[in-house]
């Protein structure tokens, strides 16, 4: 009778179990004002983007006017107001997201307590099995239990067995969506931040046109030659950016900021990645001192020539450099023994890059078809700078830097120095650093857009 008891104790627990809990997430909110809530932005958004559409069509009308004071001041009120609409939609935006991850953080929470309550049925149905599991058949026959007794258990056994798989398939699923959450809450949290950088640039945005605003403001109305001397300044400071030079590893003249400015247009167009990030990677890679381009000049000796500073066929590496930079000189018609190189950083890695944007050959030889395809030649050239350019573009594309945004952009830039390892300190600090000169550029390629109207 006791047994008997046990067992229907035993499977009452294992559909207690079994049976999936009543789970859902609980808005603290009155589902009812929470859904208004949502109306409510999602009217205030459409709005915003109405009269963001009116501003941007009265923008293009007054720039198409000739040039004036009272123009300028009038496109610099429609930036401004253009510029705290969009901050008024990120942050409704930014709400929304919120909301988003509060309730992914507790679909979390929830599937991790799932699975731990999964784990702790497991064990004790699994201590419940080795009960039985203990004992031989010919225990049993010698044993005093009454032998139907022993079939009762068996027959419970062999339900705690089938509730078991259950458990463990079920287990196995919630292990499954918590993946899936995570994913997406990683995604949300991206969209996060990348709006919180979008609403930085847009203040930034409005305190730079104030400013010129106030400029104007100044300004003697009646006194045109005033305004003109405004005009002929901001034509002045463009010109010095386009002139300032812009160093390139590899070359002792380097180019202007005008000419990389067009290599980087060029292969934005071909690839989608943003002029302002290809122009901040090359700027990094250009500034890393006295080691890049300095390896297998004509006169260097020996340890510093090619066949010393990069991995070859014999050597203990994932990549044999030596063939494939034999083969690209080559095709150039290049001397592989005055060719500049990079030197190793230090004595624990190898050197050997190429070019103002630094490729390894083998990672050259990923993209070389690709660059000639682009710009219709038959052979690509590292050493060329607009080739360069669209290699480094391709690469971040590859690396996700097209689809836009802080996030996708950093995380680019990270794989673009580190490869796999783009998460970790070194990955993430070049890629931050490569952000900081992001927007320097973008400010640069701004105000060029502005002198030119």
């Amino acid at each position: 009778m006791i047994k008997a008891l046990k067992k229907i104790f035993v499977v009452i627990c294992v559909i207690s179990i079994i049976t999936p809990s009543v789970y859902s997430y609980v808005d603290p909110n009155d589902p009812e004002v929470k859904e208004l809530r949502e109306k409510e932005l999602k009217s205030e958004l459409e709005r915003i983007e109405k009269e963001q559409k009116i501003i941007e069509e009265n923008l293009n009308v007054t720039k198409q006017k000739s040039a004036s004071i009272e123009r300028d001041i009038n496109i610099l009120d429609g930036e401004i107001y253009k510029a705290e609409l969009s901050i008024k939609e990120k942050n409704i935006i930014i709400n929304r997201l919120s909301g988003d991850i509060s309730k992914k953080e507790e679909a979390l929470q929830g599937l991790e307590n799932r699975i731990n309550r999964s784990k702790d049925s497991i064990s004790r149905l699994i201590l419940r099995t080795s009960y039985i599991d203990d004992y031989t058949l010919a225990e049993v026959l010698l044993s005093n239990d009454n032998l139907s007794d022993f079939f009762v258990d068996v027959d419970a056994y062999h339900t705690i067995n089938n509730s078991l798989d259950l458990l463990t398939d079920d287990l196995n699923n919630f292990k499954g969506e918590i993946i899936e959450e995570k994913e997406v809450l990683s995604v949300k949290k991206n969209e996060e931040v990348d709006t919180r950088v979008e609403i930085q640039s847009a203040k930034n945005t409005v305190d730079q046109k104030k400013s010129s605003k106030d400029q104007l403001l100044a300004v003697n109305k009646s006194t045109e030659r005033t305004y003109e001397q405004i005009i002929q300044e901001k034509k002045q400071q463009a010109s010095a950016i386009r002139d300032a030079l812009f160093s390139l590893a590899n070359s002792e003249k380097g180019i202007s900021f005008g000419q990389a400015l067009n290599y980087a247009n060029i292969a934005s167009r071909a690839t989608g990645v943003r002029p302002a990030l290809i122009l901040a990677i090359l700027k990094q890679e250009s500034d890393f001192g006295n080691n890049v381009g300095t390896c297998n000049r004509a006169g260097d000796p020996d340890h510093k020539k090619w066949h010393s500073i990069m991995p070859g066929p014999n050597d203990n590496s994932w990549r044999d450099d030596q063939t494939i930079f034999l083969e690209i000189t080559k095709e150039l018609g290049l001397d592989p023994n005055d060719t500049p190189l990079s030197c190793p950083l230090n004595s624990l890695t190898w050197g050997g890059a190429m070019g103002p944007t630094q490729f390894i050959p083998a990672t050259w030889k990923m993209y070389d078809k690709r660059v000639a395809e682009t710009h219709g030649v038959k052979v690509a050239n590292p050493w060329t700078p607009s080739h360069a350019f669209t290699a480094m573009s391709l690469l971040l594309k590859d690396n996700g830097a097209s689809s836009g945004g802080y996030t996708a952009e950093h995380t680019a830039a990270a794989k673009y120095y580190a490869g796999g390892n783009w998460a970790n300190s070194a990955g993430q600090g070049y890629g931050t650093s490569v952000m900081r000169h992001v927007q320097e550029f973008q400010s640069q390629i701004d105000f060029l857009e502005e002198a030119e109207r």
